[in-house]
């Protein structure tokens, strides 16, 4: 038996009953769908998603975004806060619409999360070539502007023919389901063939259920691995977002319990444990804790678990300094578990946990690290508490909050359950060392990307997939005047974010990072230009409150601490987004992780700031290893 629909259609129907399915527990696949429609897919997806919603509000419900990067964010941050069990589909007209969706393809790709794009595309009749908005390659006649999703797409194809939809269906689901190849999935939609009608079989609009794995450890390499652990007298887990992604933080805690090897987190593996747990010792890497960092300076064996091992968390391959180091690595992709020359546990992080945990049986480290890593963490705590609640000595000029005193307010007011969303600037890196993380899923830091404008879209992401969380949405302004439109979107959907917009007239992290590299904090503050041509004049008079404000958005301006606190109640007790808009001091920043981060300065200058940079510079290369020690054999 056949049905005839249109291409788009049947597109539709299909992703409306799809779903996946792990450890016996099932859930549909595609949430819905998030879209801007333009001429490219208004009478295609656009009139398949109509139908659809008059038929069935709940087969795939529709989300009209403001901007077509933005949704890709908030679908991403849904997956993610989903396990990855889940995801939406993205609809963008032909041409600028479409590409829009690359950078938010690139960042799911990049964090390993899947999302479904649907970028419109040209005419695949070519009747009217060019058309409106068409790129014209002089080389070729099948390209176009789509064709820049190949590379940061983990499976990429265009839809010319109806007969090829059904194939390019069963792929696109299978890579968005698989824990080791899912990312960005693109396919590409002509707009001719969107309304095309042809004859589907009935059985491509059957439900079906897609199971996602989780790949058992080989028995040998766990051998391997157990000896290796034995062997190590100053062990250290490197937690990453594949803790989470497995489920994993249990599994971990028992793991780390009854072994005592203390755990550091990458920003994606941050909340692997509470922060108070006694093998907690925080943030590793560029933007560690000195507890952390002074733990992996010395580690003979490096455990990551569901890692990437960005530079951040390598601190560029400087943060694991004994000469002998080796690297266990349990991920479910054989491309990460190999780096370093690591020992690869090529399984499900859960599994492998549960395998090691039970071949190592009462084997644990001696009482002397656990005491040292625990004095290391309490030290830090202490840290911690004076950047949140600084002397009169350390405070801001002017009466003003520091950065870490609003981190602070906001992590001791929230609730356990509560999440922090970021992304980009001076916030993500103060964030990942002084952040007290209560909850697996309290913290929700892009970084693998760390994209400007992600935090309200992601924001509303992280809300679509824990309606009972209230989302604490903490954004600079630089950020924030990149991509605000979706709070829009938070007002239509009734979506409530809670968003903490920190005024610093600028870029305050790379400011920072231009004068710790002698280029003087140039370009990086909201100036006038002056006179004489710089931009050193007074600070812009942007009103960012006015501009929440005029999405329909209650914003509560705070000065002190006090009032800090009371918006926080007050923005807890609210239904619907609302913002606290507070100005810190851009010159005061978190304390120091005891670490570094390779960012090349000019190796030749006038400047006497950028040549003292460049040595420095080259003092902290002599740090970087290759981490080539071989796991087994003769060292």
């Amino acid at each position: 038996m056949t049905v005839r629909l249109t291409v788009a259609q049947a597109l539709v129907r299909f992703l409306s009953v799809q779903y996946s399915e792990r450890d016996g527990v099932r859930q549909r696949l595609i949430a819905g769908s998030l879209g801007i429609f333009g001429h490219g897919n208004v009478a295609g997806v656009g009139q398949a998603l109509l139908q659809s919603e008059l038929e069935d509000p709940e087969a795939l419900p529709y989300i009209l975004s403001r901007n077509e990067q933005a949704m890709v964010h908030t679908a991403t941050a849904f997956a993610r806060t989903r396990d990855r069990l889940q995801t939406y589909a993205c609809t963008a007209s032909v041409g600028p619409g479409s590409t829009n969706m690359v950078t938010g393809a690139a960042l799911a790709t990049i964090n390993r999360l899947p999302v479904l794009l649907l970028p419109s595309d040209v005419f695949a009749t070519r009747v009217a070539t060019p058309v409106l908005q068409e790129l014209e390659s002089f080389a070729a006649g099948d390209v176009s502007v789509n064709d820049a999703f190949r590379p940061v797409s983990k499976y990429f194809d265009r839809i010319w023919r109806p007969e090829q939809l059904p194939s390019a269906l069963m792929n696109a689901m299978r890579v968005l389901t698989d824990p080791v190849e899912t990312g960005a999935v693109t396919l590409a939609l002509p707009q001719d063939v969107q309304a095309e009608a042809y004859d589907w079989p009935d059985e491509l609009f059957a439900e079906r259920t897609w199971y996602v794995a989780r790949p058992l450890p080989e028995a040998s390499i766990v051998d391997k691995a157990v000896d290796l652990l034995r062997s190590a007298r100053r062990p250290l887990i490197v937690a990453g977002g594949g803790v989470h992604y497995s489920g994993a933080e249990d599994a971990l805690r028992e793991f780390a319990e009854r072994t005592g090897i203390p755990v550091s987190e990458t920003q994606a593996g941050k909340g692997s444990l509470s922060y108070d747990h006694p093998q907690s010792v925080g943030a590793v890497g560029s933007t560690g804790t000195t507890a952390a960092n002074a733990l992996a300076r010395d580690a003979d064996v490096v455990i990551g678990i569901g890692t990437r091992y960005s530079d951040f968390t390598s601190a560029s391959r400087t943060a694991f300094q004994n000469p002998q180091v080796k690297f266990l690595n349990i991920n479910v992709a054989r491309f990460d578990s190999t780096k370093h020359a690591g020992l690869p546990v090529v399984a499900d992080a859960r599994e492998a946990l549960v395998s090691l945990g039970s071949a190592l049986g009462e084997w644990s480290v001696d009482a002397k690290y656990t005491a040292e890593s625990q004095e290391l963490t309490r030290n830090w705590n202490g840290t911690v508490d004076a950047v949140f609640r600084p002397s009169a000595d350390r405070s801001a000029a002017e009466g003003l909050l520091t950065q870490g005193e609003v981190i602070g307010t906001v992590n001791e007011l929230s609730a356990a359950s509560d999440v922090v969303v970021c992304a980009a600037g001076s916030m993500p890196g103060d964030l990942h060392k002084l952040w007290r993380t209560r909850d697996p899923k309290g913290y929700h830091v892009e970084y693998g990307y760390s994209c400007m404008g992600y935090e309200i879209a992601g924001g509303l992401g992280v809300r679509l997939g824990a309606p009972d969380r209230d989302v604490f949405v903490l954004v600079g302004d630089g950020s924030y005047l990149m991509m605000s439109s979706e709070l829009a979107t938070a007002v239509q959907e009734n979506l409530k974010i809670i968003v903490v917009l920190v005024q610093n007239h600028g870029f305050a992290s790379i400011g920072a990072l231009s004068e710790s590299l002698g280029s003087q904090r140039f370009g990086t503050a909201y100036r006038k230009r002056t006179g004489d041509g710089r931009l050193d004049g007074d600070y812009l008079p942007v009103d960012l409150a006015a501009n929440v404000r005029s999405f329909g958005v209650d914003v509560i301006d705070v000065r002190s601490r006090t009032e800090l606190e009371e918006a926080i109640r007050t923005a807890k007790a609210a239904t619907g987004p609302i913002a606290i808009h507070v100005t810190t001091d851009p010159l005061i920043g978190a304390p120091d992780s005891d670490s570094w981060w390779d960012v090349p300065v000019s190796q030749v200058s006038e400047l006497q700031t950028t040549q003292a940079a460049a040595a420095s510079y080259e003092e902290s290369k002599k740090a970087q290893r290759p981490y080539l020690a071989p796991t087994e054999g003769e060292s």
